[in-house]
């Protein structure tokens, strides 16, 4: 930045400053309010005055259709947000550190934050599978919004990740947890010795469902979808599985999705958002919200079309779970709730109660 040679040039230049930082953190109106009326503002901004660079990794193979809209938009959506003052460098899988080590490299610093998938931390956070999103919850998105959002279950997410140094900004919409299968779902009984690719708490009720989860990382998931190494597989929704070409190697997709909704997540240090001031955090904040919602509706319209181009183009067929199914679905899901509940009191415990009070709002239980 230029040195300020005169008082009135000073004046000018904070003026400016001023009222786009109040722009940024309390809406137009505000910021109108503060240039009409000439009120002063406070001498001091919290936020950096130079650029601000950050590095940010996801588990998306950058040729999904959603990298770029998403976690790309993300990154121009907070960079024009903040006038180019924080600029968010953003880089495929595994190019920094492994998709696996992402949180520790985001607690050491390596990179300053991410935008991953929450069932990777479950082990050590286990209240992730509640931003994941738990089978036979959510409905919609408002359900999920309200959960999260109006009963207080995103905040206590939050203190459970910051014991491990980072933020917790909020999730992104992946839409529903879609699964693609070589094997028809339809009963219960059908789900014994099912070989599915899961992970997280996901695994859990497959488990209890009788099934066979498998760990298997996204590249190797189309192989082992063809060679029979595993019979089916989610990843994200229906458009977000065939971005990877599942409806290429397998003959069902299977409804009702898992989970209406499931969740991506946006994380940063905790010691490098302590260091940005409140005009930027709001910022960041809605950014991820507003990406969260653009998000959903992307996969929602790409699903519905993706589940028509499946029959029509590849021959597949859309199989119905019955009621029997669906109900123990349910019923399994929230007794892996319960188990991490006893596992995890402090956090997931609490989160747990919020779930059982919002079943019951919702007259699921």
């Amino acid at each position: 930045m230029k040195p300020v040679n005169t008082a009135k040039e000073s004046d000018m230049k904070n003026t400016k400053t001023i009222n786009r930082r109040a722009f940024l953190s309390t809406g137009s109106a505000a910021a109108v309010a503060i240039a009409a009326t000439g009120l002063s503002a406070p001498a001091v901004i919290a936020s950096p005055t130079k650029k601000i660079k950050w590095k940010f990794q996801t588990h998306w193979p950058t040729g999904n259709w959603y990298y770029d809209p998403i976690f790309n938009g993300l990154a121009r959506r907070i960079q024009e947000a903040t006038n180019g003052e924080l600029e968010i460098e953003t880089h495929q899988p595994n190019s920094i550190v492994s998709t696996g080590d992402v949180l520790r490299g985001v607690r050491r610093g390596t990179l300053d934050g991410a935008l991953i998938y929450p069932a990777y931390w479950v082990g050590d956070i286990p209240a992730a599978g509640h931003l994941t999103g738990n089978f036979g919850t959510w409905d919609s998105l408002e359900e999920m919004q309200f959960f999260l959002h109006d009963m207080g279950a995103l905040e206590v997410i939050r203190e459970a990740y910051a014991t491990r140094g980072v933020y917790q900004v909020g999730p992104i919409s992946n839409g529903g947890t879609a699964l693609y299968s070589n094997k028809r779902l339809e009963t219960p009984k059908d789900f014994e010795g099912f070989k599915v690719r899961s992970n997280g708490s996901s695994a859990q009720v497959f488990e209890k469902m009788g099934a066979a989860p498998v760990s298997i990382t996204g590249g190797e998931l189309y192989q082992a979808l063809q060679t029979g190494v595993v019979d089916g597989a989610h990843w994200g929704g229906v458009s977000a599985g065939w971005g990877m070409n599942l409806q290429e190697v397998t003959k069902y997709i299977i409804q009702p999705n898992l989970a209406s909704h499931q969740n991506s997540e946006v994380f940063v240090s905790l010691k490098a958002w302590n260091k940005l001031g409140s005009d930027f955090k709001k910022v960041i904040e809605d950014a991820v919200l507003a990406t969260h919602l653009e998000a959903a509706g992307m996969f929602m319209m790409r699903d519905l079309q993706r589940m028509q181009d499946f029959q029509t183009e590849y021959k597949g067929e859309i199989v119905q779970m019955n009621a029997e199914a669906v109900a123990l679905l349910r019923s399994k899901s929230l007794e892996v709730v319960d188990e991490i509940s006893k596992r995890d009191p402090k956090y997931s415990g609490r989160i747990g109660n919020i779930l059982r009070e919002f079943m019951t709002l919702t007259g699921k239980a």
